[in-house]
């Protein structure tokens, strides 16, 4: 990755954290775009998407791409129990004040787009359009088992060719329409390289942040926060073989929020790489038409 394709950005959380963000496109005008990911995942996962966001679409837009705190560049929290949605939601807002951003569409994959249903209880005005990626007012239990599974018996690769190995062979079944580019993509994404070798790019802590979770029993659901964005522009992205984001949910979903858009992604699980096949123009298309209908 070329670092001349963003400019990194640090920031103190309000506990006085030092965190980390990339910013794409700062020129850029229209609505800036924050991308939020999963519960281990950090900013590289969307560097193809914020690629084509900030350069490539139509309409190139500011692209910010976070790190929580624990994950990437952002420092890790001594105190497990900051690593809570509620504590990184407020991280998020931080970072856009010290940018001096007060309203923009985001995109949240999994853990990021429960960050965005807070957000919206917290700062409602900030959210001007959302993607959901595989992640909705539901979350599976047997879905978030198979995360706190993974990551407990995650593997220890030596070299990047192992680690892209190692996430083909855990994920392959569910991610069949992923092709080699796509698998090294993933696995730069994850790991970082150390005088120890590779290693996952995470404070380890944060898989016992799920450790007393008890999957045998339905998960609470945000069904009240979720009917609160219902003026919000929305597009919902499912994995076709997602055991996180059910297919029932996303119908519940479009009942409740009647203008809400969705697509499905077949051959991906979750969750779906916003950068593969046509959904960068499509997610570049919704976020445009948003705007477009918000100024009229």
């Amino acid at each position: 990755m070329a670092s001349e394709d963003f400019s990194d950005f640090s920031y103190a959380a309000p506990d006085g954290l030092k965190l980390h963000a990339r910013i794409y496109g700062e020129a850029n005008t229209g609505w800036p775009v924050v991308c939020l990911p999963g519960l281990t995942r950090n900013a590289r996962d969307f560097h193809e998407l914020a690629l084509y966001l900030s350069s490539k679409a139509k309409r190139p837009r500011k692209v910010v791409a976070f790190d929580y705190r624990g994950r990437g560049q952002s420092d890790y929290d001594p105190d497990i129990g900051q690593y809570h949605v509620g504590v990184e939601a407020g991280d998020v807002l931080a970072g856009l004040s010290e940018l001096g951003i007060e309203g923009a569409a985001f995109i949240g994959t999994s853990r990021g787009g429960l960050i965005i249903h807070v957000l919206g209880a917290l700062k409602p005005a900030m959210l001007k359009a959302i993607v959901l990626n595989d992640i909705g007012p539901v979350i599976e239990a047997q879905g978030l088992a198979h995360i706190r599974t993974y990551l407990d018996r995650s593997p220890k690769p030596k070299t990047f060719a192992e680690a892209v190995d190692a996430q083909r062979r855990v994920h392959g079944a569910s991610f069949p329409a992923l092709f080699d580019a796509d698998w090294a993509r993933m696995a730069a994404a994850i790991y970082r390289d150390t005088d120890a070798g590779l290693v996952p790019d995470f404070d380890p802590a944060l898989v016992d942040t799920l450790a007393d979770a008890d999957f045998t029993k339905p998960l609470p659901d945000l069904w009240p926060q979720f009917d609160a964005l219902a003026s919000v522009p929305m597009l919902a992205v499912r994995g076709g073989n997602s055991k996180l984001l059910s297919a029932a949910t996303l119908d519940e979903m479009k009942n409740r929020h009647p203008g809400m858009e969705s697509i499905t992604v077949e051959g991906q699980g979750h969750a779906p790489f916003l950068e593969t096949g046509d959904l960068p123009e499509e997610i570049a298309d919704f976020l445009d038409r948003a705007e477009q209908a918000r100024q009229k």
